[in-house]
């Protein structure tokens, strides 16, 4: 078998409609499109979400809500996982890079301190944001706070 000598299976490939080639052709006159009506006519474009002049889906759906594209989502950690954290893993200080390590946060996460459970251990503590209750708790142990 050569390349040269390929040819498609008999029937395969059929010649298209030549559509508004005259009447001898069988499909001159109204050329396929039928007898009247928007779609009959040239340059006809049917509108998105067009349903025949029935009220649309897009338009019998209630409109509601906005969504802020800026809008910043903290994933929140507690005092209480902190704790955990420096005595289970012997941790000193709380940064994004020992809470991905440990599974807390994914790799672009921003993390939120807050101030449910107890903090007993003085620790210094690296994130995106702190409630006032958790800032409270570390800076009374004597900790450092740093705000990224």
């Amino acid at each position: 078998m050569r390349l040269n000598t390929l040819k498609p299976a008999s029937g395969a490939v059929k010649n298209r409609k030549r559509i508004g080639r005259g009447q001898g052709s069988g499909r001159g006159g109204t050329s396929t499109r039928g007898h009247k009506g928007a779609k009959s006519r040239s340059g006809y474009k049917r509108k998105i979400g067009f349903e025949g002049g029935q009220l649309p889906l897009q338009r019998r759906l209630p409109r509601f809500g906005f969504k802020n594209r800026n809008k910043i989502i903290y994933r929140p950690i507690n005092l209480s996982t902190l704790q955990h954290l420096i005595e289970k893993e012997a941790v000193k200080s709380i940064n994004p890079i020992v809470l991905k390590e440990h599974g807390l946060i994914g790799k672009h996460d921003k993390f939120k301190i807050l101030g449910k459970g107890e903090l007993k251990t003085k620790a210094d503590v690296s994130a995106h944001a702190f409630s006032a209750s958790a800032l409270a708790v570390i800076e009374k142990l004597g900790g450092k706070v740093t705000t990224l």
